[in-house]
This record gives structure tokens, sequence and C-alpha cells, in this order.
């Protein structure tokens, strides 16, 4: 063996040592944080904490029902606003702009996704909540779903785009006009991936916490209807880790293991989707 082979077979076998270090710490760094969480708020997790209102400060026990309802309810807010636009935006980047425009709106896309949250939340302060003249879960899920517009637009884009270009070919030589087709054939056949994109987009914004401080604030009782100062789990982690009282600090570790649950469960059915998908289309 020469010398140089040699010195390759070194360095390759270094380089894949260090890629596997590299896995290992990335992983390990997951299953400490969920450990770490499981240890310090799992002993708070009982039955009275997904269904009872908050106690009053200095009294143990109690749980966070209204900020789970609340995260709910703001998602779904976020849902119906930034989903439909971030998606038809998507599509119009995909299937009707030209190069400029569809290079434009990238670009904002992109910028938009890179403006810090708190910025966004100060933006539909002034726009919704001033003129409104109080906090509501209509604001912070607008908030939410501004955040979600780039990256549906992006992702919706992407999705479009990777659909053969024959299938699009077929549904035209077959008498199809383009609506038609981009309707029946290129939304149906990116389904997967759109939904995708959308679970990913709402684990994205699921633990946001800056933007609901400014229009959703908080309510340690229940919120009716969509109009009035509403909880979330972010912000309740937020209060209670702030809190001198011990037993909301193990609650605050407790909402912090239920949102990071449901943003992995968010996480692996995305990944069961586009691998269903993957297998069909294989």
């Amino acid at each position: 063996m020469s010398a140089r082979n040699l010195r390759r077979r070194i360095v390759s076998a270094a380089m894949l040592g260090l890629t596997a270090v590299a896995t290992v710490l990335s992983i390990s760094i997951l299953f400490f944080l969920l450990g770490y969480l499981i240890y310090k708020g799992g002993s708070s997790l009982n039955w009275a904490f997904f269904t009872e209102l908050p106690r009053p400060m200095g009294e143990e026990g109690g749980g966070m029902a209204n900020a789970i309802v609340g995260s709910g309810k703001l998602l779904l807010i976020a849902a119906c606003t930034g989903l439909p636009i971030g998606f038809m935006a998507g599509l119009y980047v995909s299937e009707f702009a030209s190069r400029p425009m569809a290079s434009v709106v990238r670009y904002a896309a992109d910028l938009l996704n890179g403006v810090p949250s708190i910025v966004v939340g100060i933006f539909i302060y002034t726009l919704l909540v001033l003129p409104m003249q109080h906090f509501s879960a209509l604001a912070g899920g607008a908030a939410l779903g501004v955040m979600m517009i780039p990256i549906m637009t992006r992702s919706t884009e992407e999705f479009l785009r990777a659909v053969p270009t024959s299938l699009r070919e077929a549904s035209l030589a077959l008498g199809a006009s383009r609506a038609v087709t981009i309707v029946r054939v290129i939304v149906p056949a990116a389904s997967r991936g759109i939904i995708t994109a959308a679970m990913l987009g709402l684990a994205r914004v699921a633990g946001e916490t800056a933007p609901l401080i400014f229009t959703a604030l908080n309510n340690r009782y229940w919120s009716r209807g969509f109009n009035q100062p509403i909880a979330s789990l972010p912000v309740m982690i937020y209060n209670y880790a702030l809190s001198p009282y011990d037993d909301w600090h193990r609650q605050a570790w407790a909402a912090g293991l239920v949102l990071l649950a449901l943003v992995l469960l968010a996480n692996i059915g995305a990944r069961l989707l586009v691998g269903r998908r993957a297998n069909l289309t294989a």
C-alpha cells in the first residue's frame, strides 16, 4: 500500500469518526433535553394538570387546562390565516409567476421568515391590538399566522415543483385546461407534502412566546370566544419560570414537556406522511 493511499484511508476514517461523533452529540442533546424535562416536570403531569385551572399565587396544585385549550385555539386561528395565504402564494410562484416576480416573492418570503418574532408581535400589536383596545386570541393567532406564511409559501412551491412534468403534460394532452390540471392533478399529487409543510409550520410557531405577550397576553381563567385575552403554554411557561414558587417551577417544566411532546408528534407525523408519499411514488 502506497503512502498516499494510506494517508487517504486515515483521513477518511478520521472524518467518518468525526461525523459519527457529531451525529451522536446532536441526537444526545435531544434525548438529554427530553430526559431532563421528564425528570423536572414529570411529577407534575397528572390528570389535574390537563383538566384544572391554575391555582391562586402561593397555592400548590392546579393545572394548565386553559393554556392547553388556548394554545389549540391560537394554532387554529394561525392555520386559518397563515396556511391559505402561504399556500396561494406558493401556488402563484410555482405555476403563474414570471421568473423576476418569482424571485421577488421568494426573496420577500425569506426576509419575512428571518424577521424576529418579537417584531411580528409588535406589528400585530399596532395593527390589531391598539385599534381594538384590548388583547385577544384573534391578535395572537394572527401573529402566529404571519410567521407561518413564509414557511408555507416556500414549502408549497418546492412540493409543487417536485410534481413530475409528465403528469402535467399528460393532463394537458387529454384536453384539460391549465386551471383544471393544477386543481385536479398537480395539487393532489403534492397534497401530502403540502400537509407535511402545514404540520411543520404549526410545530414551528407552537412554542413562540414573544409575539403572544404583545397580542394574546395571558388569562388565568377560561377565555370564551376569540375576542378576549387567552392563556397559552409558552406564556404560562414564561410566567411560571419567573415566579418564586417551586410548584410553579415544576409545572413550568411539565408544560415544557407537553409542548415538546406535541412538537415531536407533529414532526413524526410529517415524517410518516413524507415516507408514505415516497413509497407510493416509488
